[in-house]
């Protein structure tokens, strides 16, 4: 029933679609009446045979009168050009009935489409905790076309019937003993075809679950591939989607089996069918046999031609019971009753007078009974900066979750200048906000296009500003196309410090007034971490910022910290104040600083960890190269696979280099070692940085020209491959000398 609502819900904007589809099939079928009718006087005629419809039935003498007002000399030729000319006419309408319904299906294709984008756009965050989004793809892709072809074959069931009922009246006008037995004849027809069509409604439902779990298997084994591949899974995970193809493939097999199965036993039924009502027009006209032979003659072309119609009616009811399933689904999917969907206020957010207060807050998540927060009050005054701390489940992420309202509390409220939250136009109080978290997403995209992604209006020079206060520019200036760079899926060709601090500009372009830090750092080494640091201290300068902070050290200048212990906020103050208490906070600080020396780690053991690995991507690409330069790959397309893997390689490495710069820029403030061999070390590290660029940027422009077959020559493709595996050797070796004598 509801699939059923879901068909008429997205067909109704289009009725002349279907009216216009609906009369040019029946049109169709009105020529092909015609046509059929004439064909036997016509033969007859031609081979000599006189007609004789003095007693035809009323409908053959209504189709024949016209031409009987023609002379003897003129009548052949033209009933044979009005059979020509009807079969034309008929091809005519049925070919542009096709076109209308494929349009039809097209468009309510893309409506289905559109409409499922909207709901997964507006609907709440908690959804995509309970949905897989293979699942979801899969029901976008794969389902929707499924359900719209469907509404395709309930207009082609329309037209099929109409078509068949111009036959039947046909048949029933020239006899109705014969047609009753026909019908009769044909049902069991319908009958045995039945049972292929129960069938195929539930290969259709296999089918579309095979589906779902192949879309959500594949899309997760891809997302986590790193993980497959650190763990030596990959054989394990092909079986696994091996299985899924094939018992698809199979199911497939058997759904096809089974439809195509419908068509030659609807023929060897109907031509059955058909010489039973030869013998039985035996014994109804035997004694008129002779002065009826066009009659009965038409009558079986009639019939002739109603098999096949009977046979496509059986093919396109298995086809509609087939995509049920999916119809089921989508109607499933595009509800909007049954999914958690956020009210939105009618007030535009425009500015933060005061400040922004959790009044009383309590929150368990959908279906939930365990609450994570429990009273939580707090006051965040206008351009301060709070601060939440505690342990692993403490609810700090959950109540900075709440601020921009990915969820709701079950219980007290969060205002904004004594306004609630809900009163507010949800997307207008979200573009006031930024957000930077531990968990950085970036499109696959250029790195200008993904730090203006929150004002994609800026400027150039803007998009360049903020990328300054976020301590990226200098990286961003040494990528092969600068800004214009393409930076991978979820920014793979960047580190994490550098995905962190393009975050951080793509949120100082946006200029939010009220700003969420999610633990920021975190994930990061010592370089980058200051790095980023330094970059969040310039972005939350006079801003109003709620810190989620793991390392206290991160949040010792908050204007002041809440600490969380299981949903309850047990102490608030200023970093001095908690630590005077000597309560939670201070025993949390006492654990992360006990021991100093493991804060400070020498700077040489980080650099010598960057250059081992540098040194075993320089030795992936000195192999891939020499593959290629002793002539043993097999293929034009396993050597493009290497020159690419080997380009990859050169990008990571000269990531790697802006590390050592990074990490030269702060070695003055380590003071642990001697002043001249502080100094000896930097002049290292100085041609190493020096070094590597020198030859790193034409190595890459270089494995560009190779990728892009910008080289025509192959003599020439062999220098310059062998011009940027020397370069390789050289820096290779130039790395193993500087572990050499930096390690003493």
């Amino acid at each position: 029933m509801l699939g059923n609502k879901l068909l008429i819900k997205f067909a109704k904007p289009y009725p002349g679609w279907i009216i216009i589809t609906i009369i040019l099939g029946f049109s169709g079928a009105l020529f092909n009446g015609i046509s059929t009718a004439l064909i036997v006087p016509v033969i007859l005629k031609i081979v000599g045979q006189e007609v004789n419809l003095t007693s035809a039935p009323g409908i053959l003498k209504l189709i024949m009168y016209p031409f009987d007002q023609v002379s003897e000399s003129y009548r052949l030729p033209l009933m044979a050009g009005a059979i020509i000319f009807t079969i034309i006419l008929k091809n005519a309408a049925t070919y542009a009935s096709t076109l209308a319904s494929s349009t039809l299906t097209r468009m309510l294709t893309s409506d289905m489409r559109e409409a499922g984008v909207k709901l997964l756009l507006e609907v709440d965050i908690d959804y995509y905790a309970k949905m897989k989004v293979g699942d979801l793809i899969n029901r976008l892709g794969g389902e929707i076309n499924r359900a719209a072809s469907a509404i395709g074959n309930a207009v082609k069931l329309v037209i099929l019937g109409m078509t068949i009922l111009v036959f039947i009246g046909l048949l029933l006008s020239i006899s109705w003993q014969l047609t009753i037995a026909a019908t009769f004849l044909l049902s069991l027809v319908m009958l045995i075809n039945q049972y292929a069509i129960g069938r195929s409604k539930n290969f259709g439902q296999q089918l579309s679950e095979m589906s779902k779990a192949y879309s959500i298997s594949t899309l997760e084994t891809l997302s986590g591939i790193r993980l497959v591949k650190a763990t030596g899974n990959e054989e394990k995970e092909y079986q696994r989607i091996k299985k899924l193809i094939r018992d698809r493939e199979k199911a497939e097999y058997q759904s096809q089996a089974n439809s195509e199965i419908i068509a030659p036993v609807s023929e060897v039924m109907g031509i059955t069918a058909l010489l039973l009502i030869v013998f039985l027009s035996r014994t109804f006209f035997a004694s008129q046999i002779a002065s009826l032979s066009a009659v009965i003659f038409t009558y079986l072309l009639v019939l002739l031609r109603l098999l096949p119609l009977i046979s496509q009616l059986n093919t396109v009811r298995s086809a509609f019971a087939n995509t049920t399933s999916s119809v089921n689904m989508v109607t499933e999917f595009l509800r909007l009753d049954n999914k958690p969907l956020m009210s939105r206020g009618k007030l535009d957010y425009t500015k933060l007078q005061e400040g922004v207060h959790f009044h009383n807050i309590s929150f368990s998540y959908p279906n939930q009974e365990k609450l994570v927060l429990k009273d939580v009050d707090l006051y965040l005054p206008r351009g301060t900066t709070l601060a939440l701390v505690g342990g692993s489940g403490a609810g700090k992420s959950t109540l900075a979750d709440l601020l921009p309202r990915f969820y709701d509390p079950i219980s007290g409220s969060i205002t904004i200048d004594k306004t609630d939250l809900r009163d507010f136009d949800i997307t207008s109080l979200r573009k006031a906000m930024g957000i930077v978290s531990q968990d950085t997403f970036l499109f696959n995209d250029s790195v200008r296009n993904n730090i203006a992604y929150g004002k994609p209006e800026a400027t150039e020079d803007e998009v360049i500003a903020a990328a300054q206060r976020a301590n990226a520019y200098e990286f961003i200036s040494k990528l092969p196309q600068g800004f214009e760079t393409m930076i991978g899926d979820r920014g793979v060709m960047l580190s994490g410090g550098q995905r962190q601090r393009l975050a951080i500009a793509r949120a100082l372009v946006q200029n939010p007034e009220i700003l969420i830090l999610d633990e920021a750092t975190s994930a990061l080494d010592t370089v980058s971490e200051r790095l980023v640091q330094a970059a969040i201290d310039d972005l939350s300068r006079d801003r109003t910022t709620l810190v989620i902070a793991h390392r206290l050290s991160t949040v010792q200048k908050a204007h002041q910290i809440a600490v969380l212990d299981q949903g309850h906020v047990v102490e608030v103050g200023t970093h001095e104040e908690l630590l005077s208490k000597n309560g939670y906070y201070s025993r949390l600080y006492s654990m992360q600083f006990s021991d100093r020396s493991q804060v400070k780690t020498k700077p040489h053991q980080s650099l010598i960890r960057i250059s081992h690995e540098m040194r075993s991507r320089l030795n992936s690409m000195i192999g891939f190269l020499r593959l290629i330069l002793d002539d043993m790959v097999d293929n034009p397309q396993e050597r493009q696979e290497l020159i690419a893997e080997s380009y990859k390689s050169a990008f990571i490495i000269l990531n790697a280099v802006d590390v050592f710069d990074d990490m030269l820029n702060l070695h003055n403030s380590y003071q642990s070692t001697l002043v001249s061999e502080q100094n000896h070390h930097d002049n290292i590290l100085n041609n190493i940085s020096n070094e590597f660029r020198t030859h790193l940027n034409p190595m890459l422009y270089s494995l560009r020209s190779l990728t892009d077959d910008l080289i025509e020559q192959k003599n020439e493709e062999y220098k310059v491959t062998k011009s940027v595996y020397n370069d390789a050797v050289h820096l290779l070796g130039t790395l193993k000398d500087f572990e050499t004598s930096y390690q003493k």
